[in-house]
């Protein structure tokens, strides 16, 4: 198990530009298994999850060319449906939480999937209603393999409905989409997500041939089609990265510049740290961060505490609450976070606790951060990383903490960060990676 070791106290200048949305890249590389062409996929992350999804998909009888660092491209024209129902590949899906985008495009292909229990981070309940509910719409029916602790879902023809989501699911939106695009007739899905990773598949999958309208809202229609060809896309920034980006900047920056961020698709999220007092400013499609000697916390007109809370999106990204709470343990005033979606997220504030930072958990999803306004820094621990983004967040903490701090697990933020301490390194950060 890798560990960081990090010198706190190093203040971080220049220009960062951030890596290619993960959770769109999870998606675009499942929808090239819909059709037998060439899919050419650019500004991949070179980041664990991606990259355990490419491999598994080269198992399954992808060809996969990496013509670029980030660049690929993918033709599933001879796919193993032999190794598609083996045990193998089940064990391989339950090691992998972006196993579960390769249900809908194999079963809209195939008319056939096995469908597991997929791994990732251990944040809370992280159901599958959605997506199986939107297939059994679609007309898909499961059966338990006996001997097995897996499901087959099958469909010999697919057809378009009407669906009314249960919750505005990004990757259960995703999968039904996928499966939704060779369907016979017409899928009307209301209270779809529309976040900007949605967007981006709906953009790809058109070019490929499908019809899909009502991108960037909650209201899809998708007329179904026989088939896709080939296509080529561009994976945009990722936004969590950015936000992480802009919390690293604030609490412990003298001056950052973030690159190329795609400002249109960041949403709510400079204007959550701006709620926190963080000054920003956007420069063409940069943000910039000045260094931040005190940022104080707004409160709401009538004079109460300011809540930030996750919402659908346009709303707050639940991605970036980890973040926030780390900022906010130096800012003037006090927050309250509130995490809507999963239960366990927030239980990474004790490591944050034990570094000196003044948080009241109020319970799974509530906690209320009293700022130190920089007059008491953290001060530097030993830790392990439960999840990806509870990880930044602590070396994030750790980086503006007086002494030094070991960070254990970090293959988590692995999962989610491209070679990350060189990246901040090359700022002024002072990280080592140890085996």
């Amino acid at each position: 198990m890798a560990a960081f070791i990090i010198e706190g106290g190093h203040a971080l200048s220049g220009t960062i530009t951030p890596q290619g949305a993960k959770n769109e890249a999870l998606q675009v590389i499942c929808a090239s298994l819909l059709t037998s062409e060439k899919v050419t996929l650019h500004n991949i992350p070179d980041i664990r999850d991606v990259q355990n999804l490419i491999e598994l998909l080269r198992e399954v009888g992808v060809s996969v060319i990496r013509t670029g660092k980030h660049d690929y491209t993918l033709q599933a024209d001879q796919l193993r449906m032999d190794y598609l129902q083996s045990d193998a590949f089940a064990a391989r899906c339950a090691q992998l939480r972006g196993s579960v985008m390769m249900i809908g495009p194999l079963l809209a292909r195939m008319g056939k999937a096995v469908v597991t229990k997929p791994g990732g981070d251990k944040i809370g309940r992280r159901r599958l209603d959605t997506h199986f509910l939107g297939f059994q719409k679609l007309g898909a029916t499961f059966s338990h393999v006996e001997g097995r602790d897996v499901y087959e879902i099958t469909a010999r023809q697919l057809k378009g409905t009407y669906m009314l989501l249960d919750e505005a699911s990004v990757t259960g939106t995703a999968n039904i989409v996928m499966a939704a695009v060779r369907a016979k007739g017409t899928t009307t899905i209301y209270n779809a997500a529309c976040e900007p990773y949605v967007q981006q598949l709906c953009h790809l999958l058109n070019s490929m041939g499908a019809r899909i309208s009502g991108i960037a809202s909650n209201l899809l229609t998708i007329v179904g089609v026989d088939e896709l060809h080939g296509a080529e896309h561009t994976i945009l920034p990722d936004m969590i990265e950015v936000g992480s980006f802009i919390g690293m900047a604030a609490i412990v920056g003298d001056g950052v510049r973030i690159k190329g961020v795609s400002v249109p698709n960041l949403g709510i999220i400079p204007e959550a740290f701006r709620r926190l007092g963080v000054k920003l400013k956007v420069e063409g499609d940069d943000i910039v961060v000045p260094r931040q000697r005190h940022y104080e916390v707004q409160s709401f007109i009538d004079g109460t505490i300011m809540t930030l809370a996750d919402a659908p999106w346009p709303g707050l990204t639940p991605d970036l609450l980890s973040v926030l709470i780390t900022v906010a343990t130096q800012a003037r005033g006090s927050v309250l976070i509130h995490q809507k979606m999963f239960e366990s997220r927030l239980f990474f504030v004790d490591k944050l606790i034990d570094m000196g930072a003044q948080i009241i958990l109020c319970d799974p999803h509530r906690a209320v951060v009293v700022g130190h306004d920089r007059k008491l820094q953290l001060r530097g621990g030993r830790m392990s990383s439960p999840d990806i983004r509870a990880g930044i967040a602590l070396l994030i903490a750790a980086m503006s903490a007086t002494g030094n701090s070991r960070i254990d697990n970090i293959e988590q933020i692995d999962r989610g960060y491209e070679d990350i301490e060189a990246r901040l390194n090359a700022l002024g950060a002072k990280i080592k990676r140890e085996a």
